[in-house]
């Protein structure tokens, strides 16, 4: 097992020095869901609600999210981002939307961090929208899919 990196010899939290690290193209993406009453999910595909565009104010909260990441987790590094994106899917045979967040950047550290920021703060913003109508939904699974890049290479969950 790989030892933590954000400890050093005397245990004591530091950050990373990344700065001998080469310059590489690096993507991450990550995904997630939230689940909803299906009257809920409706309001959302529709249009219907009351407070606008659900999915649209979620995408550009999930995108300010990804930009905003190294102010809310302590030890990450700020990054250059040179794109981030939020596709957002409803799936009404399962009263869920599907969230996946892709972050690119050129540096010397990777963006997982950024993806999966963007994917909670969309689903939550989902949530945040809807708990008026809905206060039972669940966020659900927000997991790393795919890394690219940097010294580890390319990362896949459930690739052979």
């Amino acid at each position: 097992m790989t030892e933590l990196t954000h400890f050093n010899q005397a245990g004591e939290a530091h950050m990373v020095n990344v700065g001998q690290k080469s310059l590489t193209d690096r993507i991450a993406i990550a995904e997630g869901w939230i689940a909803m009453q299906a009257a809920t999910l409706n309001l959302v595909i529709t249009g219907g609600h009351k407070k606008g565009d659900v999915l649209g104010i979620a995408r550009v909260a999930g995108i300010m999210a990804a930009k905003k990441t190294s102010d809310l987790i302590p030890l990450c590094h700020s990054l250059l981002l040179t794109q981030v994106t939020v596709d957002l899917q409803p799936l009404p045979s399962e009263n869920r939307v599907y969230c996946e967040a892709m972050v690119k950047t050129h540096g010397q550290t990777g963006v997982e961090m950024e993806a999966l920021m963007a994917v909670q703060v969309t689903l939550l913003t989902i949530y945040d929208m809807c708990k008026a109508v809905d206060r039972g939904m669940v966020i659900e699974n927000v997991q790393l899919k795919k890394k690219e890049g940097g010294k580890s290479g390319t990362w896949e969950r459930n690739s052979p």
